[in-house]
């Protein structure tokens, strides 16, 4: 029963954190309609700033973050006004296929810059765990955990209660009636993808400290992205936070009863399951920021 516990909480930690990276993912395809294949690499552009921030500036680890995550979300902005906002009423596949070749020139020019040797992030925080009722748990990967459920937290009652949040939401709804009570609809599109860049970003800088940093990590960061908002419904903000949750959980129970090689087997396998019955996913039509 004490192991049982310990996995379910830390199937809950890293689940968290999988919610923060699918956040961004999935608000952008909410209200743009953009299927974002460059959501992975804007992960990795996170960690990777926060890794020279730290060691090449010498900043702390938290300024380190706030900053790399100031600057994904202009970069997330200048994509979205340099070529989506060129494209805007075109299909998703066409969509798609930008932010895929996004994709792949940020993996190439990282790979350039770092030559794709794998980096870990200097963590702030003590290697001993913290122990409570019987179980431990690493403080960084606590860390991160209690921020992914603040800054979700902090979107929600942004989207929901700030003037630019409703602004965002009305030009989800209808972006001819928000134009006409004066809404800047554009600059709506280009700070919602600047958002959602920058949430990735953040994701990527608190599993800098967990995992290794390095170009191809992006990949991993979408595949998981991907997973959560299919579980979850794309496009939809509470199925982001259960779809993380889920994965993380399953993820964890299978590598510590089954085998860790199977891990993300199994979330794959969760993906085709939840399509087969439900297709638009597990909160996909019935709460989409609206």
């Amino acid at each position: 029963m004490g192991q049982l516990a310990q996995q379910l909480l830390n199937g809950v930690v890293i689940g968290g954190i999988y919610a923060l990276s699918a956040l961004g993912l999935t608000m952008i395809y909410g209200m743009m309609n953009i299927v974002n294949v460059a959501h992975g690499e804007l992960y990795m552009l996170g960690a990777l700033f926060a890794y020279y921030l730290t060691s090449t500036l010498g900043l702390p680890y938290l300024p380190a973050v706030l900053v790399a995550l100031i600057l994904v979300g202009v970069i997330g902005g200048a994509i979205e006004r340099s070529s989506l906002r060129r494209i805007r009423g075109q299909t998703m596949v066409v969509t798609t296929l930008v932010t895929l070749g996004w994709s792949l020139i940020l993996q190439n020019v990282s790979l350039i810059i770092t030559g794709g040797v794998p980096r870990y992030i200097a963590s702030p925080f003590s290697e001993t765990p913290l122990a409570f009722a019987g179980m431990q748990i690493a403080q960084a990967r606590l860390f991160a955990a209690l921020a992914a459920g603040v800054v979700i937290i902090a979107t929600h009652l942004f989207l929901q209660k700030t003037v630019l949040g409703n602004a965002m939401r009305a030009s989800f709804q209808d972006k001819d009636a928000a134009s006409l009570v004066g809404i800047n609809v554009s600059l709506i599109y280009m700070l919602t993808f600047a958002l959602g860049a920058a949430l990735a970003a953040l994701s990527g800088g608190l599993l800098g400290t967990i995992s290794y940093v390095d170009p191809s990590m992006g990949a991993k960061g979408l595949m998981k992205s991907f997973v959560v908002v299919t579980i979850g419904g794309m496009g939809s903000f509470i199925g982001a936070i259960f779809g993380g949750l889920i994965l993380g959980i399953v993820e964890v129970l299978a590598a510590a009863y089954i085998s860790s090689a199977y891990k993300d087997v199994i979330g794959f396998v969760m993906v085709v399951v939840v399509l087969l019955f439900l297709p638009s996913g597990l909160f996909g039509k019935r709460e989409r920021y609206a």
